[in-house]
């Protein structure tokens, strides 16, 4: 069988490929029996180190909820701020317009190209020397501002680069049953080209869940990783306490890309048509509509067409 892109392997290829994954699954065997001894041998298995996280809610009550908490609300408030600003610089960038194109083009680049842990820690600086936000806020608006300045410009070339993809009969076809481009942009390519962008920008979603760790580890935001830091030390159980964190990042990103797949799976279905299958019965009365109309009503017509041919002849 062969495919568009490739063609199908044969024998050979077949048994180097099973003998290529048995290898790599020794390898990964090897590095996970590695990495147990080394943690036994170094006492991190013990399960008093393991028990703060596993047995005692305290630790998960004072230190890991409220930090996720705070990860969850940067990130929240940064995605709700990010997506529209992203697809407003994105459209904005397809603009005919140069006035509007331009600067839209020069934000984008500008904000995409400065590392977010920099946004952060100038935001930071900004609302310390020219706001009266108090010092425990002050990260939380650092840490959001930073996420939504850099996000939204890689949002933005998503948003840009879906709409580019689509076909441009659609764009075509709008201009061709007078829609003004405005009216092309909201109801012909945006409905589409989401679909398209949904995988990138949940990709860029879980960046913007990890990259709230930035603020802890520069900013002292309250962050889970910055909470997993305070527990760690007081319990004295760093490894475990990695691990675990790691564990929740891990859950926390499936729950939202699982969710985004839904959502994409419910999106294609909705697009699939929906017409009606039109019976026998319901061609009985048919229209056809030209020069005359003629309505076919239970074979009367045309019976009477039909005389009416043969009495003319």
């Amino acid at each position: 069988m062969t495919s568009v892109l490739y063609d199908a392997p044969g024998p050979r290829a077949k048994r180097r490929n099973v003998l290529l994954s048995l290898l790599f699954l020794v390898l990964l065997l090897l590095g996970l029996w590695w990495a147990w001894t080394m943690m036994s041998d170094k006492g991190q298995l013990d399960w008093a180190k393991w028990e703060p996280w596993l047995a005692d809610s305290e630790s998960w009550t004072t230190y890991l909820l409220p930090g996720l908490a705070n990860t969850l609300k940067a990130a929240g408030l940064a995605m709700v701020i990010a997506l529209p600003l992203g697809a407003l610089f994105g459209i904005a960038r397809l603009s005919d317009h140069r006035w509007v194109r331009v600067p839209a083009a020069a934000v984008v680049e500008f904000f995409r190209a400065i590392p977010v842990l920099i946004l952060m820690v100038f935001a930071n600086q900004f609302y310390s020397a020219s706001t009266d936000i108090s010092v425990d806020s002050r990260p939380m608006y650092a840490v959001v501002t930073g996420l939504v300045l850099y996000n939204a410009s890689v949002l933005a070339e998503i948003v840009r680069a879906g709409i580019l993809s689509l076909p441009k009969g659609q764009t075509e076809a709008a201009k061709a049953i007078g829609l003004r481009k405005g009216q092309t942009m909201t109801s012909v390519l945006l409905p589409q080209s989401v679909t398209a962008m949904l995988p990138a920008l949940v990709s860029q979603l879980v960046v913007i869940v990890k990259d709230t760790a930035l603020g802890g580890a520069m900013l002292s935001f309250a962050e889970l990783l910055s909470a997993r830091k305070t527990a760690a030390s007081y319990y004295a159980s760093v490894i475990p306490s990695f691990i675990v964190v790691a564990v929740v990042y891990i859950v926390l990103n499936l729950i939202l890309t699982s969710l985004a797949s839904w959502l994409e799976r419910r999106m294609r279905r909705s697009k699939k048509s929906t017409g009606a299958v039109v019976g026998p019965e319901a061609l009985e009365n048919l229209e056809t509509i030209g020069p005359k109309t003629i309505r076919m009503d239970h074979g009367e017509n045309a019976g009477g067409g039909a005389g009416g041919g043969g009495g003319g002849g």
